[in-house]
């Protein structure tokens, strides 16, 4: 038996992570997830991709928003290439377009997504923000989403118990419902408090990063939870079709986030999710995605003592 890593080590990994090596010619190679087994998971490419483009422009500039597409599973077996095309350095901002790739079936290199990242000077102007801060009890109030998944993982099908328990960099504190442990149809809204384990460095860049990652977390499953379908059970198939980030305003990943998520729609095999991302009342960022999500037929353990 193993024993757990800490917050420090969780969090140290994830930096590792989402720290890729240069390769000259504006190109990096992304780090596989330590222990990794399975498809990557899509916050992790997002992340790499976005430091491989913060890293060609200029430190005056910074990410103010990012549009990515998925177009196919990566896999945790190999690192993930990121060639960087510089498109546009203007007097404000500037463009970068990022391909992430892995090798194919057949050894060849197949983009596994495109990312497009617009960064910009600091430049002060007219501000406004109407938008209302979710009224949800506050993360001292809650308990974590770990131990909720530990007391709950043995009704889980053993081929995601290892998943769903794993150790994590990222705490979760869940306010108002989880897409994961939906009995029915539920309200397509779900509030939690997210923050690294443990302290960041002061980057801003790894703190943009961060909340790259995290952000990919949970939002999917926003537009299952009226359907009363749960991917715990095997009902459901899903993946993400795309990813956009909005970056607002200054925050630390390593102080509580609150993350709102709702889901205005579905259909077509398909869910569209939004994501308010708020720091001490105030909105930070802005996210929103479509996924394909499928009804599918549930697989049915065996009986105790059946082949």
């Amino acid at each position: 038996m193993t024993d757990k890593p800490t917050d420090e080590q969780l969090v140290a990994d994830l930096l590792a992570l989402l720290d890729p090596a240069p390769l000259g010619d504006d190109r990096y190679e992304g780090p596989r997830k330590k222990g990794g087994v399975g498809r990557v998971f899509g916050g992790q490419v997002i992340a790499q991709a976005l430091i491989a483009a913060e890293r060609t422009v200029d430190d005056d500039r910074s990410a103010h928003s990012l549009h990515a597409y998925f177009l196919r599973g990566g896999s945790e077996d190999h690192p993930i290439q990121l060639a960087v095309d510089r498109q546009l350095d203007g007097g404000s901002f500037s463009n970068r377009r990022v391909v992430a790739s892995q090798p194919g079936p057949d050894g060849d290199l197949q983009p596994i997504l495109n990312l497009a990242a617009s960064f910009q000077k600091h430049q002060p102007g007219l501000e406004h923000e109407r938008v209302e801060v979710p009224s949800v009890p506050g993360p001292d109030e809650l308990e974590s989403d770990e131990v909720l998944r530990e007391r709950v993982a043995a009704d889980m099908p053993e081929r995601a118990r290892h998943f769903f328990t794993e150790p994590r960099p990222i705490e979760i504190k869940a306010a108002t419902g989880r897409h994961w442990l939906t009995e029915g149809p539920q309200e397509p809204v779900q509030n939690s408090w997210f923050r690294a384990r443990s302290r960041l460095p002061d980057d801003p860049v790894i703190h943009r990063a961060v909340l790259a990652y995290l952000s990919d977390m949970q939002l999917l499953g926003t537009s299952i939870m009226p359907h009363g379908l749960s991917w715990m059970r095997g009902e459901v198939k899903s993946a993400s079709l795309d990813h956009a980030i909005w970056f607002h305003a200054p925050f630390r990943a390593d102080e509580w986030l609150l993350y709102h998520c709702d889901s205005p729609w579905s259909g077509g095999s398909r869910g569209f999710n939004r994501g308010e991302i708020f720091q001490n009342g105030r909105l930070v960022a802005s996210v929103a995605q479509e996924g394909m999500i499928r009804r599918v037929e549930p697989r049915v353990r065996p009986a105790a003592g059946k082949n």
